[in-house]
């Protein structure tokens, strides 16, 4: 399974399996080469980002894609998981809200217009 829309949607089920909290999708693919979707997502306690990231992980190998890499499962408040055509981060609130992803992204896509 290399398609990024596939993938997209199994690390979707995979965050709702584990009841992530306010997950967005952005569509980055005409903004970056490097991947095609990035789903950010928040975990209400270090081990919740870590299980979800976990989780992404897990059922990408059961659909014999496994990832990329994945960083930062060492302190719980970043992790992100490289699925190639999609990255999925999962953060703590607070640091969601710092890095501000979301907005980074969306300013980017209005200043290529």
């Amino acid at each position: 399974m290399n398609d990024s829309l596939a993938l997209r949607t199994l690390a979707e089920n995979a965050l709702d399996d584990l009841k992530a909290v306010n997950p967005v999708v952005l569509d980055v693919g005409q903004l970056t080469d490097v991947t095609d979707y990035m789903i950010i997502a928040s975990g209400t306690s270090n081990r919740h980002v870590k299980s979800l990231a976990e989780n992404v992980a897990v059922e990408a190998k059961k659909a014999d894609c496994p990832p990329l890499g994945v960083e930062g499962q060492d302190t719980g408040e970043w992790v992100l998981v490289d699925l190639g055509g999609v990255v999925v981060h999962v953060m703590l609130p607070t640091t969601r809200a710092f890095y501000d992803l979301e907005r980074l992204w969306s300013v980017q896509a209005e200043s290529e217009d």
